[in-house]
């Protein structure tokens, strides 16, 4: 009974900024009599929860309480993130109260000073709202009997009540409910409610993730209905007379071998004054319309997923692999953006129109770097003969703009991109390292200068727009990148925290053993770009104006800044543009800001499974490494392949810790530091949870 009024008398408090009588309380909390009350307010008294003051009772600094969604738990802790901003806090994991990832609960803080980087800590007050996603987990045995162990809460194995006809064996990946709950995770009780397979297959472990996840690999029935009766219709000859018909001109796509979503294509002349380069943009927005099945379901996901040799796409494959994809010697509805640049590549005008094109060639980035590299091939050469001229033309501009953006102080970080293969079952069978050329600089360089403008004529214009905005880092992000850099012993000179000072700092390392480290000491220092529709501009480019504009295939804001535009482009009046769009943008952003965030995390997330399910046929094998991090008793280890994995436990001796930059062995003295190179050896995997676990040779 006190349990059940307490959280109600909590949520009231939390309710009214004022004081409350005992009265209120009680018609709140629908108990019968104020009196029933007085034993739950005296425990959360003695908790230091609420207080009695002249008015009646008010929580303690109410304005420590905070709403917030569970986001990580691990074995001895967790991480919140409230509800209205940013902020992550640190919970002990006595103080999580059961709550598990997805739940929405009262928090307060209670340490906002615990030092060295960390977040501030916390302590969950209350549940307020169970999480209705999927959970998931792989069976393990007991004493003989069958438990669940949670794939997003790390913590005991949970009893199992109902197994609703399922006849699961231990290694099963499976999903589950929780029937009853308990404050402490391990008394949690679980009914079974769908089996996926093996854990030890990555495929397997990947569909059960992206059930808990809630990414949708389905299409409504009316959203697939909507796709194929859009895909099977002809463009119309009224349509066409509508656009600028580029279909004789030279216009070509350049993406990677087995790509088959392709939003963009580039046309390119050079004449005395400069250069006229043309992107041009699958035109997503005449297909999909606003407010339809297939809208609402391109909102919910928000932008494509690219997992392995898998696609959970943004829009139907007959869209996105179909009717809107740029294939070659297709007719395709297109957005084009025209830019005129000077010869130093500085932009002069640009305009934006909707064309129909006819792509020539389905280019290829690493046939188009071998070309670029050595014009030798006579194969290449006869597939690529009606655009070799435009190839040049297109190098020479963006070496110019990527120039431009060196020097107006804009960082370029190089992260470490896995590129994972797979058979024709799935099973992964090798991981490398995606090497980046000249052609994907190139593209990349056109798609920045597209998105520039787009966002160029939304501020001009004072429309509504999504932006896509990137802020400074904080003094304390920089304060701890000074402080880790000198730590690890690296050469930098930093006066302040803008974009050249950062720029500085990876160009100093360029070249040396600990390039790979502090690129991604940088890259963590900075603040995570996201969607917005306030302007506020690119740190990490150096732009005052950008946004997403080249790829409506994928990524939703992309497709609600075409929709604008396609507006503004005839003439629309602003009233009206300001009226439709003024309250759907900040929404979408939003949206989109979390949906890239559970993509971003997903991709990563899965990459794991796939890098364990690699290195089963490698248990004892040796391999040279970088130590990429380092935790209180632990270290990680990145191989040349980008593979990583752990070192600790038993393999490790009693350990100290500094600062997370390095660990000691206390016994050895033998020092493992941030960036140094190690041999290890790989001694298990468990593919269920993404780990790989080697020991030093």
């Amino acid at each position: 009974m006190k349990k059940r009024f307490s959280d109600r008398i909590i949520k009231t408090l939390y309710n009214e900024e004022k004081s409350v009588n005992i009265a209120d309380i009680a018609k709140a909390v629908n108990a019968k009599k104020a009196s029933e009350l007085k034993p739950a307010l005296n425990d959360l008294s003695r908790e230091g929860l609420v207080m009695q003051s002249k008015g009646g009772w008010k929580l303690v600094r109410r304005a420590d309480f905070f709403e917030a969604e569970i986001m990580r738990v691990f074995r001895t802790h967790g991480f919140i993130k409230e509800l209205n901003g940013n902020e992550e806090f640190f919970i002990p994991g006595r103080k999580l109260r059961g709550g598990i990832p997805g739940d929405i609960v009262l928090a307060k803080v209670t340490n906002r000073e615990r030092g060295g980087g960390l977040n501030t800590a916390a302590e969950v007050v209350l549940v307020e709202k169970e999480t209705k996603n999927i959970l998931t987990g792989v069976i393990v045995t007991e004493s003989g009997e069958l438990y669940v162990l949670p794939d997003s809460f790390v913590c005991e194995p949970l009893l199992i009540f109902s197994y609703a006809g399922f006849k699961p064996k231990e290694g099963d990946k499976v999903s589950f409910k929780i029937r009853e709950r308990s404050e402490r995770h391990s008394e949690h009780i679980a009914d079974l409610t769908s089996i996926y397979g093996n854990a030890s297959s990555a495929r397997v472990c990947v569909s059960a993730y992206l059930d808990e996840k809630n990414i949708p690999l389905k299409f409504s029935g009316e959203a697939m209905e909507d796709a194929k009766s859009t895909a099977e219709k002809r463009i119309p000859d009224s349509e066409i007379l509508k656009r600028l018909d580029l279909r004789d001109d030279i216009i070509f796509t350049i993406d990677g071998a087995d790509t088959k979503d392709i939003d963009d294509a580039i046309s390119i002349e050079k004449n005395e004054n400069g250069y006229r380069l043309g992107v041009h943009i699958a035109d997503v927005s005449h297909y999909v319309r606003k407010n339809t099945p297939l809208d609402l379901a391109a909102l919910e996901r928000g932008t494509s997923v690219y997992i392995a040799d898998m696609v959970v796409p943004m829009l139907p494959k007959e869209l996105s692999n179909g009717i809107c994809s740029l294939n070659p010697n297709s007719e395709r509805l297109a957005f084009s953006c025209f830019m005129e640049f000077n010869n130093e590549a500085e932009l002069k005008s640009f305009m934006f129109v909707k064309t129909i094109i006819k792509s020539r060639i389905q280019g290829v980035y690493s046939e188009l770097n071998r070309l670029l590299s050595d014009s030798s091939d006579s194969g290449l050469n006869l597939k690529y003969a009606e655009v070799l001229d435009s190839l040049s033309i297109m190098e020479e501009l963006a070496k110019k703009l990527q120039k431009n953006r060196k020097d107006r102080g804009a960082p370029f970080i190089e992260t470490s991109e896995s590129k994972i293969i797979c058979d024709p079952n799935g099973l992964c069978i090798d991981i490398q390292r995606r090497e980046g050329g000249v052609c994907e600089n190139i593209i990349e360089e056109f798609m920045l200068a597209a998105n520039n403008c787009a966002a160029r004529l939304a501020m001009d214009s004072v429309i509504p727009f999504v932006y896509r905005i990137h802020e400074a880092p904080t003094t304390e992000k920089i304060d701890a990148l000074k402080e880790t850099l000198a730590l690890i012993g690296a050469e930098y000179i930093l006066k302040g925290r803008g974009a050249a000072d950062l720029a500085g700092i990876i160009e100093k390392a360029r070249n040396t053993d600990k390039a790979g480290v502090i690129n991604t000491l940088v890259l963590r220092a900075m603040m995570k770009a996201k969607y917005s529709d306030e302007p506020i501009g690119h740190f990490g480019l150096v732009m005052k104006e950008y946004a997403h504009f080249t790829s409506p295939i994928r990524r939703y804001p992309d497709l609600i800044i075409h929709r604008i535009l396609s507006d503004y482009i005839k003439k629309e009046n602003k009233a009206e543009t300001k009226k439709r769009y003024g309250k759907f943008v900040h929404e979408a952003a939003v949206k989109s800001s979390h949906a890239e965030l559970r993509a971003v995390s997903a991709e990563r997330d899965c990459e794991k499974f796939y890098m364990a399910e690699y290195m089963q046929k490698h248990v004892g094998a040796e391999f040279d490494g970088i130590i990429s991090g380092v935790s209180q008793n632990s270290f990680f280890v990145m191989l040349a392949n980008t593979v990583e994995g752990r070192v600790g436990g038993g393999s490790l001796g009693i350990c100290a810790a500094d600062d997370n930059i390095s660990l000691t062995e206390q016994t050895t003295g033998k020092r493992f530091a941030l960036g140094d190179k190690i041999k290890v050896r790989c001694v298990s995997v468990n593919v269920a949870f993404g780990m790989i676990d080697f020991e030093v040779v």
